[in-house]
């Protein structure tokens, strides 16, 4: 066999496999890479049996990558959007999310439980909502946001730093998984002055998905496919 053809033998792409920072489902800890689902992905592209590295990075950044027409590149965990179908492939879902939760400061809690649904609390013009801007919260709460009349604090980054920020009374009230906020609750002075509020009117949780660059082939999406269904995880109950 000719040396050019044993190496075109040798030589398929590794796939650059993105993942935000989500605890307790991803993150880093001690340096060392932490999380059921981040388990689960690394599981799921090992069956495949296409060459794959792992690498954090931010959500904008990824959404930049796949903007920018990157190549041989998946990430996982999002859901699936319109205005995402032009830039990515989309696998069969990986998981079902829980329900959002509202968190709110002790110096705000009163007037954000105060209301017994979510609609009521956007409608709220005293108090400031604060969002993370690099992710979308789903198309149905996407659109309740777009109507609130609160004040608005918005910035592009992890969802932890948010929850800091309502600790610190930088905003009133934010969207977060409640078991991101179990997980880092005692963790920061700034997360103990924070505290979940029940309520109602907010819209069950989304299937998230693993999605790849569009030059990945159909061979490979298939492969990612029947690894999922081999790992199938039981649907997460939504509030």
């Amino acid at each position: 066999m000719p040396l050019s053809a044993k190496a075109e033998l040798t030589t398929e792409p590794v796939l650059l496999v993105a993942w935000n920072v989500r605890p307790p489902f991803q993150y880093i800890e001690n340096g060392m890479e932490k999380g059921e689902r981040l388990e689960r992905v690394k599981q799921i592209f090992t069956l495949t049996k296409i060459p794959f590295t792992l690498v954090q990075e931010p959500p904008k950044r990824i959404w930049n990558q796949y903007a920018a027409g990157v190549k041989n590149y998946c990430s996982f965990d999002w859901y699936r959007l319109p205005e995402r179908e032009a830039l990515v492939q989309f696998s069969i879902p990986l998981e079902k999310n829980t329900a959002y939760s509202v968190l709110s400061n002790t110096q705000s809690y009163a007037k954000v439980a105060a209301h017994s649904n979510l609609k009521s609390l956007l409608s709220d013009t005293s108090l400031t909502f604060g969002m993370v801007d690099s992710a979308s919260y789903g198309p149905e709460l996407e659109a309740m946001i777009r109507e609130s009349k609160n004040k608005q604090e918005r910035h592009s980054v992890l969802p932890m730093i948010m929850a800091r920020m309502i600790g610190a009374n930088r905003a009133s009230f934010m969207l977060i998984e409640k078991a991101g906020w179990d997980f880092l609750k005692d963790s920061d002075s700034y997360f103990r002055q924070t505290r979940i509020v029940e309520m109602g009117g907010i819209p069950k949780g989304l299937e998230s998905y693993i999605v790849c660059s569009k030059d990945v082939s159909a061979e490979k999406i298939a492969k990612i496919n029947d690894a999922i269904r081999q790992l199938a995880k039981p649907v997460s109950t939504s509030k």
